[in-house]
């Protein structure tokens, strides 16, 4: 599977790439407003990814084909996961990351972000992958597959730092189980950065420079 993907750089030779993965139904473009509002010009130019996910028939909507990075099955996200459909997706990200390592940017310079489903997939691939990444950004997320993450987590993500954003009244990924996820990642040893915000199942301007903060650490 080969990803339709939206490419933008903040200038010329870029010294970093930051993934960013949208949620269920979205697509590419949702993402795109967000990212230019941060200012990253500190670090230098940055290339960003936006792709598209799949278009699959989703359970939980009726069998209704929609953008996807994997099918949900069940309202609790986790008690019946796709798990056939999270490592499709995974094996397809993983080409993003190994084409940018073939334009010259080390895994140590590229961030792997997602909202919701895409905050699923940016964990899925960030704790596998085979080097560290410069950072993994899940927004309004969780932690797929978390009871394999232990055995199947990269030795080399542990030191990979982790952004998590989450609204205190999300209907859609309830508020325990983003704080079941980071406990998870803190209990297996990450350096979870945690901020929540009195919002929904979206993103704030509070996120937003909060990221943009982080950001400008992790790729100083």
């Amino acid at each position: 599977m080969t990803l339709r993907v939206i490419e933008a750089q903040t200038g010329e030779n870029p010294v970093a790439t930051i993934i960013i993965m949208h949620g269920l139904g979205a697509d590419g473009r949702d993402f795109v407003p967000i990212a230019e509002q941060l200012d990253l010009s500190s670090i230098g130019p940055v290339r960003f990814l936006f792709p598209y996910a799949p278009v699959i028939p989703v359970t939980i909507n009726g069998g209704m084909e929609m953008p996807a990075w994997y099918d949900i099955m069940a309202a609790d996200l986790v008690r019946r996961e796709d798990d056939a459909g999270l490592r499709k997706s995974q094996a397809a990200i993983e080409e993003l990351i190994a084409h940018e390592k073939s334009r010259g940017i080390p895994a140590s310079r590229i961030v792997i972000a997602g909202f919701s489903q895409g905050c699923a997939m940016a964990f899925m691939v960030g704790l596998r992958h085979a080097e560290a990444l410069a950072g993994i950004v899940g927004m309004s997320g969780y932690l797929p597959l978390a009871a394999l993450t232990a055995a199947e987590r990269s030795p080399s993500s542990q030191k990979v730092p982790v952004f998590m954003g989450h609204g205190r009244r999300d209907g859609v990924v309830v508020l325990d189980r983003a704080t079941a996820s980071r406990d998870a990642l803190q209990a297996l040893g990450y350096a979870v950065e945690w901020h929540d915000y009195p919002m929904e199942h979206s993103v704030c301007p509070e996120e937003v420079a909060d990221l943009e903060a982080w950001l400008q650490r992790v790729l100083a």
